[in-house]
């Protein structure tokens, strides 16, 4: 946990944003993987962890704007409990680390909320990802599963956005420590993938690291060398010389604040001509990217940026023709980078999105476009200093794709199909880096990972 302090000052801006009313966050409960006592390692909520530091399942929150109450509920474990789980603070010891001076049992909650409800108060609470908890707001609320989310607190979920968008200095310096782990991981990886290796053995070998560093993995790693599949999270491959492999993976620290960070490397240690030159304009786009990242700059904007690069290489390569600019406008590039540029970090490796990205990354500004590839994009709005996110663009030749579009003429005037089908076998490339926005600009984040074709050619071809 971070200092007491820190939750409380964090909860009065809560309140003072709110101004009135009832708020109740849920922590999470354990999730068996196939029978009770099998669980999977036990995650807690992000928003609880923002507001009351409480890592631990079977727990929930409160806080009375309008009669100034903090409540924490949970049960004190039982003398069985302590035989399977060693003694444990009791709820009360759990409350005060957090400066909350009031606590009591999950009965006494159900008591304390209905009694809420019966004076007619409205209960502020945020949209639910786990069945468990959202089964508990029906329990408390009334409040049937399907209505679940169109009756949570949009002034609830404005307030929490607002305040977890912009990273307080504790908060960067628990990412960097994730980027610290992310930073063996990347290299790690780059030294031990060798021909006849499997993609699974690498994952493993990294996941080791970040369990070793007292962490865990922020999401299951992407390590693959079918690279053109976004999330390609099977790992059966056997790697082989000419192979460039795509490495999205990123830690977790013990307080849970995430990196994500992507490298694509060549298996034998040295790119192929054309594995270089589609490099060079993924790195390209990421560069010009980082570029302009300052404060007052749409995410929109900074993406656009990235996309044009890619066209005008790509003209310049044969790939597309015609205008650059016009190309990106109508959207032809999307066959080539399908996906938005990067999304917020934070407690989440995708930060706050359980909240909406309609809430975190647009605004009544900045609305989301219905154009492939530039739906995708989780931010758009404008950047402000002590933002997180990530920069990724990416190139991919996905066959099914390319396929469909050349069958329907699409984009004829902006693309060349007939060279664009002789890379239908290449796979793809992403680069991605974690960036803070700043007061005048930004600052990458950790330690640097080698990105350029030298740096990662050198390091690749260092054999553990």
């Amino acid at each position: 946990m971070f200092d007491t302090k820190i939750y409380i000052q964090r909860r009065e801006i809560l309140k003072k944003s709110l101004g009135t009313g009832f708020i109740l966050l849920l922590g999470n409960e354990e999730s068996p993987m196939n029978y009770t006592d099998n669980q999977y390692p036990f995650r807690q909520d992000s928003t609880f962890l923002y507001y009351f530091g409480i890592d631990h399942p079977g727990f929930a929150a409160a806080i009375d704007i309008d009669e100034d109450k903090e409540y924490i509920f949970g049960d004190d474990i039982t003398v069985s409990d302590i035989v399977w789980m060693g003694p444990q603070p009791s709820v009360a010891e759990r409350a005060a680390k957090a400066g909350v001076k009031t606590s009591a049992s999950l009965r006494e909650m159900e008591d304390i909320i209905k009694r809420v409800i019966a004076r007619g108060r409205q209960v502020h609470y945020l949209p639910q990802y786990r069945a468990f908890n959202i089964l508990k707001i029906e329990h408390l609320l009334g409040i049937h599963p399907k209505r679940m989310k169109e009756y949570s607190s949009q002034l609830l979920i404005n307030a929490v956005a607002s305040q977890r968008l912009k990273k307080a200095p504790e908060e960067i310096r628990e990412i960097e420590k994730a980027l610290d782990i992310a930073y063996e991981m990347q290299t790690t990886a780059m030294r031990v993938a060798s021909p006849g290796k499997n993609e699974k053995e690498i994952a493993g070998i990294m996941e080791g690291i970040a369990v070793s560093r007292g962490g865990r993995l922020a999401f299951p790693t992407i390590f693959s060398k079918n690279g053109q599949t976004l999330h390609n999270h099977f790992q059966g491959n056997k790697l082989k010389a000419g192979d460039i492999v795509v490495n999205d993976s990123g830690a977790e620290t013990a307080m849970h604040y995430a990196s994500d960070i992507t490298r694509t490397f060549p298996v034998k240690g040295k790119f192929t001509n054309i594995q270089k030159d589609i490099y060079q304009t993924v790195l390209d786009m990421q560069l010009t990217a980082i570029a302009e990242i300052k404060p007052g700059v749409t995410y929109r904007s900074v993406h656009l940026s990235a996309a044009k690069i890619l066209a005008e290489n790509f003209i310049a390569a044969g790939l597309m023709k015609g205008n650059a600019e016009e190309a990106v406008n109508a959207g032809a590039h999307a066959l080539f980078f399908p996906h938005g540029l990067g999304h917020l970090m934070g407690l989440d490796v995708h930060d706050m999105e359980n909240l909406g990205e309609s809430n975190t990354g647009y605004d009544n500004k900045t609305k989301r476009s219905d154009q492939f590839g530039l739906t995708y994009l989780r931010f758009a709005k404008e950047l402000e200093p002590g933002i997180v996110l990530t920069v990724e663009p990416g190139i991919y030749f996905i066959p099914e794709l390319i396929d469909m579009w050349k069958k329907e003429n699409k984009f004829k005037n902006f693309i060349n199909y007939d060279k664009v089908n002789k890379f239908k076998k290449f796979g793809g490339i992403r680069i991605e880096d974690d960036i803070l926005v700043t007061t005048k600009g930004c600052k990458v984040l950790g330690k640097p990972i080698p990105k350029t074709i030298k740096e990662v050619e050198k390091l690749a071809s260092m054999r553990k």
